[in-house]
C-alpha cells in the first residue's frame, strides 16, 4: 500500500496498539486482520483491543 514518506516514518514498526493512520482506519484495520489471519500470525492483547475498537466504529 503506497504511503507518504512522512506517514511511513511516523508508523515505523508500530502495530495498531500504538499507531493508526489518520485516514481510512477501518480499511487499515480490516487489512491488518486479513494479513494476520492469512499467515496465521499472533495478536497480542493491546493490538487486539485497538483493532476491535476501530472495527466496532466501522
Amino acid at each position: 500500500m503506497p504511503v507518504t514518506a512522512s506517514s511511513n516514518r511516523s508508523k515505523s514498526d508500530q502495530d495498531p496498539a500504538t499507531w493508526l493512520p489518520e485516514q481510512d482506519r477501518c480499511g487499515y484495520a480490516a487489512r491488518w486482520v486479513q494479513i494476520k489471519q492469512r499467515y496465521d500470525l499472533t495478536v497480542d492483547r493491546d493490538e487486539h483491543d485497538a483493532l476491535a475498537a476501530v472495527l466496532k466504529r466501522c
